[in-house]
């Protein structure tokens, strides 16, 4: 049987917060001493290397009963201890009242044995302690703009961590508010401070929470258990509706936009600019504390965070998503229940292909996990990212089925004209000329080149290339000569008709000249 994350957590909780020993573990969990030790040592919670897409996943027989089963167990935490629900009961009950229930005690007992656990330890997740400790932190996000390579982004959002002891903290840039953006944030000021807090607490957002329950647990996702184990994190989350619970990270998501994002930040490269945005956050603490009695400074109470932290894990955790899409008859895929589409390959029509979602990227691979293609990742009302490298480098091997490819219907319309006015000979010449011009300067320097084509009716590959070097290659103008110093006189020859008279000229041929 596999050992749940839910079990993991429990495990390592009362290991490292309840500093248990594993003997003392095992016997309170069931669980083999062997598999306690195992998952008390695990430094790497990266989800399982992502597999071909031809496995199959089995749904569980039990999941349509799950939501009474939980309702049940979750009645349960206002009765007495001896009234509740054990694995029995709750089988015979499912025999009894449920419809159509087929499903073995085993299966059952299995599952009311993880839920009683997750149920008991998530019990005190809507705890707030009075007063803030060295090394706890909270995080969230606000709303600003700023342009990147002249492009505005407008209302994007930014990660605040802070750290209410010292108050300290740290924003990084993001394009939106996806689960990569926060695991990549994070991380990023983890590295940046040498180390993890201890615990953060959150707000209720969908990102990480699937479902708040009665009586104050919470189910989340498991790639954020995951990456919570992976950093052993205490996740503690708000009441709904109760910002207030976590005012500092409020205050400070204010605070840094007013001194951090004012005026609307400029800059070529985000990665680069969130980089500089850790180090000015750490020049920003080189001031009193607002409501520290001794008048020290935030950089001298961060010390005290700091060496409170949890050290960073030895085994990097991987913050892409990995998931699967299916491609149309043009071998394209949406993300985002439909809003952005992404193209892939000609190659990949009508077909599966395995992603990996970056908070900037949209990485296509093949079935081997290789990468196909790259795109930048959408965000807002941006609707598509097409590359045409693939799609001209495909069709250049096959030119003549251009018309019933699909990838003619794609084309602009110049290079529809453009197209069709080529000889059959060349025209997959032409098809790998526009491939090159492509991937040197991107598919609107191709297009532009054929624009310029149609008008001067320049249909041939070389004339394609002389036209995109005299607009992209920068080749300088020659000035006309001055003079003719130095220049040879012309010669004129009249020979009219009399070929011997040009052969005597050139001194060649003819028998007058031997």
């Amino acid at each position: 049987m596999s050992t749940t994350m839910d079990q993991i957590h429990h495990i390592r909780q009362l290991f490292y917060q309840q500093d248990k020993n594993i003997s003392e573990i095992a016997s309170e969990t069931g669980l083999n001493w062997k598999t306690v030790k195992k998952y008390v040592d695990m430094e790497d919670f990266n989800s399982p290397s992502p597999t071909l897409i031809s496995k199959e996943v089995h749904e569980s027989k039990l999941n349509p009963f799950k939501p009474l089963i939980d309702e049940w167990l979750q009645a349960d935490r206002l009765a007495p201890r001896k009234q509740r629900h054990t694995a029995k009961r709750v089988f015979k009950r499912l025999k009894a009242e449920a419809k159509d229930f087929n499903c073995s005690y085993r299966l059952v007992a299995l599952y009311v044995k993880a839920k009683k656990e997750e149920l008991q330890l998530k019990r005190t997740t809507g705890y707030l302690p009075l007063e803030h400790h060295p090394g706890e932190a909270q995080a969230d996000f606000g709303t600003a703009d700023f342009y990147e390579n002249g492009k505005l982004h407008h209302e994007a959002k930014y990660l605040v961590l802070s750290f209410p002891y010292s108050n300290g903290g740290f924003l990084q840039l993001n394009y939106g508010e996806n689960m990569e953006c926060l695991l990549e944030g994070l991380v990023a000021v983890f590295e940046h401070i040498g180390g993890v807090p201890t615990e953060i607490w959150f707000d209720n957002t969908r990102t990480i929470v699937t479902k708040v329950i009665k009586g104050g647990s919470r189910n989340v996702t498991e790639r954020f258990q995951r990456f919570c184990e992976h950093y052993r994190i205490r996740p503690v989350f708000m009441n709904p509706e109760s910002g207030w619970e976590k005012g500092n990270v409020e205050n400070k998501v204010g605070y840094l936009r007013r001194n951090e994002l004012v005026p609307v930040p400029r800059f070529d490269n985000l990665t680069e600019e969130n980089r500089l945005l850790l180090g000015r956050c750490e020049t920003d603490m080189q001031r009193e504390h607002y409501d520290d009695d001794h008048n020290r400074f935030i950089s001298e109470l961060f010390e005290e965070d700091q060496a409170r932290l949890l050290p960073l894990p030895s085994v990097p955790f991987d913050t892409a998503l990995y998931i699967t899409a299916r491609t149309d008859k043009y071998g394209k895929f949406t993300l985002d229940a439909g809003k952005h589409r992404y193209s892939a390959s000609p190659a990949f029509c009508e077909s599966v292909v395995n992603l990996k979602i970056t908070s900037s990227a949209v990485i296509v691979m093949d079935k081997d996990m290789h990468e196909v293609v790259r795109h930048k990742r959408l965000y807002g009302d941006e609707h598509e990212r097409m590359d045409w490298l693939p799609y001209l480098t495909y069709i250049a091997r096959k030119p003549r089925s251009l018309r019933n490819s699909g990838i003619y219907d794609m084309m602009p319309r110049t290079m529809q004209i453009y197209m069709d006015n080529c000889e059959s000979s060349e025209r997959g010449r032409v098809l790998k000329v526009l491939a090159e011009l492509t991937e040197r300067t991107g598919f609107a320097s191709a297009v532009n080149t054929v624009d310029k084509a149609v008008r001067l009716n320049a249909t041939d590959p070389d004339s394609l290339q002389s036209l995109y070097r005299r607009t992209y290659a920068n080749v300088p103008i020659l000035p006309p000569l001055e003079g003719c110093v130095g220049l040879p006189q012309q010669k004129i020859i009249p020979f009219r008709n009399d070929l011997k008279m040009l052969d005597a000229a050139l001194r060649k041929g003819g028998a007058s000249n031997g």
